[in-house]
């Protein structure tokens, strides 16, 4: 991930948006778009889907693998290959930082912690998009292109 990239996640962090929606804003700034929808929808997995679930690092790079992978209308098909990418992801992640900060759950990585939120959360997004961007490349996409539906 290059500095630059860091540094945008450390900036979205501070205009107020979740992991899960820089995540989303990443991706479609790479491809040169804006969808408020999309990022406004990713809300809902803030706070680890507003509960201390699932780290929205981690969903959220689900959700960029699907804007890439995934069906997205009725004549498309989902990339015979997207399964194993979560899979690949969440592995990943659970190896990373599941024994670090004792599970993959909002509440254990943050522990409701203002300045672990601020010290932990930027460096989860940031390596989790560096991560997915790995990812996407092993299955032949770009994460400043446009996908293509059925690509792969």
């Amino acid at each position: 991930m290059s500095s630059e990239e860091a540094f945008r996640v450390v900036e979205l962090s501070l205009h107020g948006f979740s992991c899960s929606q820089i995540l989303a804003l990443m991706a479609l700034e790479a491809q040169g778009k804006s969808a408020p929808e999309v990022v406004r929808a990713m809300s809902g997995l803030v706070s680890g889907c507003g509960a201390g679930k699932l780290c929205g690092a981690l969903t959220g790079g689900c959700c960029v693998l699907g804007m890439y992978a995934g069906k997205g209308s009725p004549e498309e098909q989902e990339n015979v290959r997207f399964p194993l990418m979560l899979s690949q992801l969440v592995e990943w992640f659970e190896s990373q930082y599941g024994p670090q900060y004792g599970g993959i759950n909002c509440s254990e990585i943050i522990q409701d912690d203002a300045m672990l939120k601020m010290t932990r959360c930027p460096q989860l997004v940031a390596e989790t998009l560096a991560k997915v961007k790995e990812i996407l490349a092993e299955n032949e996409y770009d994460l400043s292109q446009c996908p293509t539906p059925g690509q792969g």
